[in-house]
């Protein structure tokens, strides 16, 4: 065997002794004194301890030394300390026996290896007291170190894959996390090992089920109690596209959260489980089933693919009965949310749990003909986004790292490094530093991807999210009062002027008080009363005047769809959905 196709032993440095071994350091070696006081070579005092075997001793801790040094390939320093190194030293003599003796001191290498690795047992008498649960241990150990796969940047002659945003809504515990963490797995986002240190980590809490989830839910608080708060993000790359997966919360109590994730989507995965009795809590009013397709299709999400989860359930198995009941109950409250049931929404049975139908199609459903989840995803049609367009972006979340630090997508533009930039509605120029898309490093970032920016000449207490980043050609426009068109959805009793709600408007969430009620517009055919309205109440449309408490960045609807539609919500529901459609000017 070729000793190049051997593990060396001193990963980093073989190259450089190689190529620093001459006439000088072969004399040295040739007169060295095996039996002399510690000496460490430069060039390993700061190498890695790669050649430890897992149990914490050293491969080599009981190799004994039978040629002269000069020749040999092993030097043995401090004789007296139990941990002892193992330095690859290369004489120039002849290049096939620097061969063999690189060949014979591997192999030796590897036959100490392999007895430790089936008997951890055996071995030198360093090894006897140490058991296969400390090896599980600092394996344990070596897992939780271990960072998140990144993927790798693309060459730059590699044409951009189309980014797409795929937010996961739902009712909660319908498997919408569990759904993330198996579509990671399947893509190789997530490797096997920290798979299965989730699934041992699940088990001891009497949790078994969740270990998938926990691929999304990183915060101990959501492990616990197994509910997801904040919105996870997770990417995958498929052969055609990029994706994000945005994790949204299913509680009700995190509506707003969820809508944070929604805004900033191009698709949404409606998560239902087909459990009896699950599927009709999420789908009765107060369920959050109806709540999150509204709010998605407020937030602009076009296309919705349906996921009929749980499909492998006892009370479900794979049937075809149960699959077109609920096809049957979500049809008609989806098409009357906004949805066509012929273009936008596309329904299919799935199991988060075994990944069946995830990445390939389930022989346990064969009356399913359609293509399963992810190449499902990589069928779709592109997305038209303008690149030329003026540079919108509207902050998420920000926090300090060796400056300010903001996220966010960018809805339309394209940014650049070193670019000068408006921070709206302060007007605080900026500078960007460095440019990250999903994060990997970037010197140019076009529309739909999801970018981290690390700015100059901002402080991080200045930001707050629901702030938009633009080009100081074309600013966004900012204000207080503006004219919107409303559909009350759910609402006990009436609305008069004065009434105060809570706005969301892209990822700003405000509050606005409704001052005026203009006039009330027919659903059918769109006509306006003559008549002011004195009051509104559930499902009527009217045009109102709205002011916010503090001044805010929007466009109207017709200009800019993204940051012209909006959701009114109070005492955790959401009360109307609505779209600007005139700005007013502040009185001086």
């Amino acid at each position: 065997m070729d000793s190049r196709d051997i593990a060396p032993d001193s990963w980093e440095q073989e190259d450089d002794v190689e190529a620093t071994a001459d006439t000088e350091l072969q004399s040295a070696f040739i007169g060295l004194n095996v039996n002399a006081p510690e000496f460490v070579p430069s060039f390993l005092s700061q190498g890695p301890e790669e050649n430890d075997t897992p149990d914490g001793t050293d491969a080599v801790a009981s190799m004994e030394i039978s040629e002269p040094v000069g020749t040999g390939h092993c030097v043995l320093l401090n004789p007296a300390s139990t941990k002892c190194r193992h330095v690859a030293v290369t004489v120039p003599t002849a290049a096939v026996e620097n061969g063999e003796t690189d060949a014979s001191a591997v192999e030796t290498w590897e036959q100490k290896g392999e007895p430790d690795e089936e008997e951890p047992g055996s071995g030198s008498p360093a090894d006897t007291g140490c058991s296969r649960d400390e090896e599980q241990d600092e394996m344990m150990e070596e897992d939780e170190e271990m960072p998140t796969p990144k993927l790798p940047p693309p060459l730059p002659d590699a044409p951009k894959k189309e980014h797409v945003n795929v937010v996961f809504i739902g009712h909660v515990d319908a498997g919408k996390s569990t759904i993330g963490g198996q579509i990671m797995y399947l893509t190789g986002m997530v490797d096997k090992r920290t798979l299965e240190k989730y699934e041992r980590e699940a088990k001891e809490k009497n949790r078994e089920t969740w270990y998938l989830s926990w691929a999304l839910d990183t915060n101990q608080e959501e492990r616990d109690k197994g509910k997801t708060v904040e919105v996870g993000r997770a990417y995958f790359e498929t052969e055609k596209k990029h994706f994000t997966i945005l994790d949204a919360p299913g509680h009700k109590s995190f509506v707003p959260n969820m809508i944070g994730g929604a805004s900033q989507a191009d698709l949404a995965v409606l998560v239902i489980s087909a459990r009896k009795g699950e599927f009709e809590t999420g789908f009765e009013k107060g369920g959050q089933t109806r709540e999150h397709a509204m709010l998605a299709k407020t937030a602009g999400v076009k296309h919705l693919i349906v996921l009929v989860n749980k499909m492998d359930d006892p009370t479900v198995n794979w049937s075809l009965d149960r699959y077109e009941e609920c096809k049957e109950k979500l049809v008609p409250f989806l098409k009357k949310v906004g949805f066509n049931p012929k273009k936008d929404i596309h329904f299919m049975p799935c199991s988060g749990m075994t990944g069946a139908n995830l990445k390939e199609t389930s022989e346990l459903c064969p009356w399913y003909t359609g293509l399963s989840f992810i190449p499902h995803l990589d069928s779709l049609p592109n997305f038209t986004r303008p690149t030329d367009g003026p540079i919108r972006l509207a902050i998420v979340d920000k926090y300090k790292d060796m400056g300010t630090v903001v996220l966010g997508k960018l809805e339309s533009g394209s940014i650049g490094k070193a670019q000068q930039l408006i921070m709206m509605p302060n007007r605080n120029t900026v500078e960007v530093l460095s440019l990250l898309s999903d994060d990997v490093e970037t010197e140019y970032a076009s529309p739909g991807e999801n970018l981290k920016l690390r700015l100059k000449g901002i402080e991080e207490e200045e930001i707050l999210p629901g702030f938009i980043l633009c080009n100081a050609e074309n600013l966004c426009h900012s204000g207080r009062t503006f004219d919107a068109q409303i559909v009350i959805i759910e609402h006990k009793s009436i609305i008069c002027p004065g009434y105060n709600a809570v706005l969301h408007i892209h990822t700003c969430i405000e509050e606005v008080q409704i001052t005026a009620l203009i006039c009330l517009v027919d659903k059918k055919t769109g006509e306006k009363s003559k008549t002011r309205p004195r009051f509104v109440k559930q499902d009527q449309v009217c045009i109102a005047r709205l002011r916010a408490a503090g001044t805010i960045c929007l466009e109207t609807f017709k200009d800019f769809p993204q940051m012209g539609r909006f959701t009114l919500r109070d005492e955790g529901k959401t009360i109307a959905i609505g779209k600007v459609l005139k700005l007013v000017p502040e009185k001086d």
